[in-house]
């Protein structure tokens, strides 16, 4: 091939693979960080990034803007901080609705006040009588009135059994020094009484640990002390439905709701410890009250006997009758939310319905049913708060002292507290009370609000019942249908409506604050207000992290490659030290694209070639 036609060719194929380089790839990357800045600045919809490459001759203006672009990003990023602290803290909206429709009617428990003196304990509480009339005198010099003639014979005493004696006398009531630990063992020691405080000694099983429980107020230890020992002859009854004697006519003596007379089937009994016997009206859940209406003649209407006949006066020092209103399958603790009701009075309780609902999950620790809590429910009701506190109290009781206090529902497999068979459990329990008030058991963080209850808030009123002028023609009607046959006729009987005050009801609800379609909100307003841009920008900036990152990664493979390639390595054997021998074939890590470079040597004219003279030839063949 002629050396002209080949240098053509030569070029043709240079021409051809510059086109092909020139044309735009399916992928293609800047060959350095200041070219890919430099079209980021120049194209994106970022407001102020052009004034980094349009002012890049001004060397100030330059670096004012790439301060002032760095710290507005800056900026926007300590709000966006903000916003996910604000968001990840899952603030809620309270939500106040009033709702109108029939209401239906709370559950109402009345009890009598008036622990009753069971014919199943009677004996034994004869016996503890007469021990604490001989406890007030050695104390206080005060011999008690006692309403049975027996009770205060020596021969009763004699022949009483000397167990409850025995016990009493291992818990005994005494005087201490205010300020001083130390038990005494006189009870009457000759200082000023208003120095001492009364209490009770507990010791352990061993008799190693003891200590007083003591009380500023005598009245109150006598009432404790007592309490402790009447606790332990109720929890020696085989069978609770032993106290069962419940005297609904002797205690109600009028009931009437919607101007309806009530009748047997709309309470249930139980019986209370301190507060006598209980009835629950509206507690059944197949036939429940309703509401249409507001006011006293719309609600519930009881007239209750409270005169004290037979009952224990060192157990109850107050007169009348207990209330409380509280929602269905919620037991009724008369400790917390219930009240009194005096005698002689007209009570008229209205009551406001308020529900709550509060959002579960990261926004609150409720719970809904209870079943997340890791406390087992004793009661027979629904999860609530204060079931699920004296829960936990009854079962740390019986892991601690080995049997279930008496207030409380009783564990499976477990026995009530009673001092013939755990002799010490009175130290155990006074001990583990401390601990549940001071929170130590734990029992305040375990048991979680429920996530939706109802709630009646009350207001009462009072007045005289009856009145002055009407009381005689009242108690005579009375005492023709119930035998209402008392001396004192105003301290004998008590009166007590409730009813709605008004016919809506209140509900409140949560809803979340800050959601997520609210906190992207909230990052589109900052991204505008920093940078006046959209979604589409920060699709830009993140094409610009890419390629940094691959820009990166293509340097680092080249830097590789170079360093292979600069590498030095030795000639192999058997091989000639003249280059011109060796061959020149490409390594395989050799880049793909090359560059020929052709060498062009100006040939020499023809015309120089002609024959020359014959004096030419002569001297040419002559040299």
């Amino acid at each position: 091939m002629p050396e002209g036609e080949k240098t053509r060719q030569c070029k043709q194929e240079e021409e051809q693979q510059q086109k092909e380089e020139k044309q735009e790839g399916l992928i293609e990357f800047y060959s350095s960080y200041q070219e890919l800045f430099q079209f980021f600045c120049s194209n994106t919809t970022i407001h102020g990034a052009i004034r980094l490459v349009c002012s890049k001759k001004n060397k100030m203006k330059t670096a004012f803007w790439s301060v002032l672009f760095f710290l507005t990003f800056g900026l926007m990023y300590w709000q966006f901080g903000i916003l996910y602290r604000e968001y990840f803290s899952y603030p809620v909206n309270l939500n106040l609705n009033l709702n109108s429709d029939r209401l239906t009617f709370p559950a109402v428990t009345l009890c009598t006040l008036n622990p009753y003196r069971y014919s199943a304990i009677r004996k034994k509480l004869d016996e503890l009588d007469q021990i604490t009339h001989q406890t007030l005198l050695d104390l206080y010099d005060y011999n008690m009135s006692l309403t049975r003639s027996d009770w205060s014979t020596l021969s009763t005493r004699k022949r009483s059994s000397r167990s409850l004696l025995h016990h009493v006398q291992r818990h005994p009531l005494r005087r201490q020094k205010r300020d001083n630990v130390v038990s005494l063992p006189e009870n009457s020691p000759s200082v000023d009484k208003n120095d001492w405080k009364i209490g009770f000694v507990l010791c352990s099983e061993n008799n190693k640990d003891c200590f007083h429980q003591a009380y500023s107020s005598g009245v109150d230890a006598v009432r404790e002390w007592y309490s402790f020992h009447y606790i332990n002859i109720l929890a020696q009854m085989p069978d609770a439905k032993a106290l069962d004697e419940s005297d609904f006519e002797n205690f109600i003596y009028s009931c009437r709701f919607n101007d309806a007379t009530c009748d047997k089937a709309n309470y249930t009994h139980f019986h209370h410890p301190f507060y006598g016997n209980c009835y629950t009206f509206n507690d059944n859940s197949s036939s429940l009250w309703t509401s249409s209406m507001p006011g006293i003649s719309n609600g519930l209407s009881l007239v209750v006997r409270t005169e004290q006949n037979d009952f224990i006066p060192l157990l109850s020092t107050v007169t009348g009758a207990r209330v409380m209103v509280h929602d269905q399958n919620e037991p009724a603790f008369m400790d917390d939310e219930g009240f009194n009701v005096r005698p002689g009075i007209e009570t008229s309780i209205s009551m406001k319905k308020e529900m709550t609902v509060r959002l579960g999950g990261s926004y609150s620790d409720c719970t809904e049913d209870g079943s997340d809590v890791p406390v087992q429910n004793l009661y027979s009701s629904r999860y609530t708060e204060q079931v699920c506190i004296r829960s936990c109290f009854q079962l740390n009781m019986v892991e601690r002292c080995g049997c279930a206090y008496y207030f409380y529902p009783l564990p499976t497999g477990a026995e009530y507290c009673d001092y013939t068979k755990h002799i010490a459990w009175g130290y155990c329990y006074y001990k583990l009370l401390a601990e549940f008030k001071a929170n130590v058991l734990g029992c305040f963080h375990k048991c979680r609000k429920p996530c939706k209850m109802t709630q009646y808030q009350l207001s009462a009123g009072y007045s005289r019942w009856p009145s002055a002028v009407s009381e005689d023609w009242v108690f005579y009607v009375l005492s023709q249908q119930n035998k209402y046959n008392i001396t004192s006729k105003r301290n004998g009987v008590a009166k007590v409506n409730i009813f709605f005050e008004e016919w809506n009801y209140k509900t409140n609800g949560e809803s979340p604050a800050f959601t997520v379609v609210t906190l992207l909100s909230q990052f589109g307003n900052q991204w505008s207000l920093w940078f006046g841009s959209s979604v589409l920008s920060v699709m830009e900036l993140a094409e610009l992290v890419l390629d940094l990152i691959a820009i990166t990664l293509i340097l680092a493979v080249r830097w590789f490659r170079s360093r292979q390639q600069l590498s030095p390595s030795g000639p192999p054997p058997n091989s000639h030290d003249n280059a011109a021998f060796q061959d020149e074939a490409p390594a395989p890590s050799a880049p793909h694209r090359f560059t020929v470079e052709a060498v062009v040597t100006t040939l020499p004219s023809y015309n120089s070639l002609e024959p020359r003279g014959p004096s030419r030839d002569g001297e040419v063949g002559h040299e």
